[in-house]
């Protein structure tokens, strides 16, 4: 047991999160760490998501650490390519390689009460201990796919967008698509561009508004370089577009919500001729209650002569195709799911196990919550980014992933430097912090029944922070160990 490696801090995950935090971590003076990432390389989703068309929906120059602004960026909107390529960079600029230990996922963690130290699995059987344990695997990256009767029947290649066979040639296929939310929305175009037939199952209609991308000119890009607080004032005036804007749709504030609404609804009929079409891509629910998705091209996509758009409910599928309730077997050589992730199941690929024996799954049967996001009580000295009610509808998460890692150096550094064996915030300061957020959630357009993948089966809302990313900074600037209990020895 003695023998075994002890980190002062082990992250799971080398996406966004995860590398923000090693740089943070860094910066104050804590360098005994390890990232474990299960993929080949670093980027966390945008290692794994390499379909065609795959980007970012929210700006470049707000998708982005504050503290390593890219005057590069090709476009307003960056390709994942390029996203990775940044993320790559913040991992060498900052001396983290040597840090990551790549094709190294965690199955389990243990926490060992006698000793104050997280007792950690690796997928390769190896064992480490680490006196604080941070969760950065996010909550968008575990593919979801519906058990349809008789999809292990299918003849032909079928993959998750998460999952995107690149082998597979879509050229003169019949691909069935199933699903048009965000990552669909993207690959539609491409997908439609190269095959013979291309049918699109839909649930339900998005609201889609458009992107307005283009290129970042040279002359741009230059100036960028030239003079960095110019990016910065482009930064910050992102950011209050998306605040002042998008973030009163989801407070159901009247007046931005039919601003939204007629943006959306007008994009897709100066698009969508065809009032049958136009009918079925209208959103029969309250904006905002599901995500908002920008395109530029998908009501392009969906209006080609090669392109169905399905909304009959799909009832199984054979070898050759997909059936629908309208008693039709659409015939498919390809199968692509564009059905999301489970969201709502934080941490579902490990077992984590806390003090008295109890395990993560079982503190959160009834839906995953957290104080402030990023602590459990009965879990201690674990945290989390992008845990429970930190999930946004309207900016970047890359900023409130700052302001959590903000928040933890702290806890961390509170640890280290007082050789705490134990830091957790207390059940009753959890509870009321949670009360007070679900409460505050009711006042929200996502309180709506729109089946959108923020609520778990029970109808909790587990994904979503409620108010403004400014007045979650103001949040987390505040660290109150009164809300915590404390041990030491």
């Amino acid at each position: 047991m003695n023998d075994m490696q002890l980190y002062d801090a082990l992250i799971i995950g080398a996406g966004i999160s995860g590398i923000c935090m090693g740089i943070k971590l860094h910066e104050r003076g804590i360098d005994n760490i390890l990232i474990a990432e299960k993929s080949p390389g670093v980027g966390g989703t945008w290692h794994d998501n390499h379909y065609p068309g795959a980007c970012c929906d929210v700006p470049s120059v707000l998708y982005s650490y504050s503290f390593e602004p890219n005057p590069d960026w090709s476009r307003h909107y960056s390709p994942h390519n390029e996203i990775r390529a940044y993320l790559e960079h913040c991992v060498d600029k900052y001396g983290l390689r040597d840090k990551v230990r790549c094709d190294c996922g965690v199955s389990a963690a243990r926490f060992d009460e006698a000793l104050g130290q997280w007792e950690v699995t690796l997928s390769d059987g190896t064992v480490v201990r680490a006196r604080t344990l941070v969760s950065a695997v996010g909550q968008l990256n575990v593919p979801s796919i519906p058990p349809f009767e008789g999809r292990e029947d299918f003849a032909g290649e079928q993959f998750h967008s998460a999952r995107w066979d690149h082998d597979v040639d879509l050229k003169g296929k019949r691909v069935a698509i199933i699903g048009n939310a965000a990552s669909a929305l993207q690959f539609i175009p491409p997908v439609a561009k190269e095959a013979e037939q291309v049918y699109v199952y839909q649930r339900s209609a998005n609201y889609v508004i458009p992107r307005n991308d283009s290129p970042f000119t040279d002359g741009q890009k230059r100036r960028f370089r030239q003079f960095p607080w110019w990016l910065r004032i482009r930064r910050a005036a992102r950011y209050l577009y998306q605040e002042c804007l998008l973030f009163p749709v989801m407070k159901t504030i009247a007046p931005m919500q039919k601003l939204v609404r007629w943006q959306a609804l007008n994009f897709l009929e100066n698009q969508v001729s065809d009032p049958v079409l136009r009918e079925k891509l209208t959103p029969k629910y309250e904006i905002g209650c599901k995500r908002i998705l920008v395109s530029d091209d998908y009501y392009q996509a969906m209006v080609r002569p090669n392109v169905e758009l399905v909304t009959s409910p799909i009832t199984g599928i054979g070898a050759e195709g997909v059936r629908s309730e309208d008693e039709q077997e659409r015939p498919a050589d390809v199968l692509i799911y564009g059905t999301g992730f489970h969201a709502t199941d934080f941490l579902a690929t490990l077992s984590v196990t806390g003090r008295g024996g109890r395990t993560l799954a079982e503190h959160w049967r009834d839906g995953a919550q957290a104080y402030r996001g990023v602590a459990v009580p009965e879990f201690p000295n674990l945290f989390m980014l992008y845990g429970p009610n930190t999930n946004l509808g309207h900016s970047s998460i890359i900023f409130m992933v700052e302001q959590q890692v903000r928040y933890i150096v702290r806890c961390i550094d509170k640890i280290l430097s007082h050789d705490l064996t134990s830091l957790e915030p207390s059940a009753a300061a959890t509870r009321r912090y949670n009360d007070r957020l679900q409460g505050d959630l009711a006042n929200t357009v996502w309180t709506g029944d729109c089946g959108s993948w923020y609520k778990n089966e029970a109808g909790l809302n587990t994904n979503n922070w409620p108010h403004s990313t400014t007045y979650f900074w103001w949040h987390m600037r505040d660290l109150d160990f009164a809300d915590f209990d404390m041990r030491v020895g």
